[in-house]
């Protein structure tokens, strides 16, 4: 399934989880399919990504949390990434996913009486927010791209005749 596409499934599921294990699963979910566009990044994505697309691909690796039996009972939707269309949009859908994984995790964080769920909640944050501050890296990156083929005035945009003047 297409990065883009998976990452929206895994929006509406974080939407619709009902109760902390459910959110608990649904944001290890997103940091799983995270590690997965960041390993896809590392091999084939543009040169000046790949650190940065590694060192995504890396965090939350083993964690206690991926072991979550709702987790396991569906799979980790990552396996299913085919392929990205595009590695902007890929990116800012994927930030839109981290952050909203995080503040889902602090509601949970917040209103649990339970000190194992608590620490949970906050392995899980830490890693929303970490992958979140590679993905937003990279996005800058793009960024920093485009400026640098464009010069320092910009691309022209539209007929260069009509930037003449008459």
């Amino acid at each position: 399934m297409e990065a883009e596409r998976l990452i929206e499934v895994g929006r509406r599921a974080l939407a619709g989880s009902r109760g902390a294990l459910d959110v608990m699963a649904e944001a290890w979910q997103a940091q799983a399919l995270a590690r997965a566009v960041g390993s896809r990044l590392a091999v084939c994505g543009p040169l000046e990504l790949r650190s940065e697309a590694r060192a995504l691909a890396e965090i939350g690796a083993g964690c206690s949390a991926l072991d979550h039996p709702s987790v396991l009972s569906g799979g980790a939707r990552a396996a299913q990434l085919s392929g990205m269309a595009e590695v902007r949009p890929t990116l800012a859908a994927l930030a839109l996913l981290l952050g909203e994984a995080g503040i889902a995790l602090v509601g949970v964080a917040c209103d649990t009486g339970e000190d194992n769920l608590y620490w949970q909640c906050v392995e899980a944050m830490d890693a929303a927010d970490e992958s979140l501050d590679r993905v937003h890296g990279m996005l800058r990156r793009l960024s920093e791209r485009e400026r640098e083929r464009d010069g320092p005035y910009g691309g022209i945009r539209g007929p260069a005749a009509s930037a003449a003047g008459p």
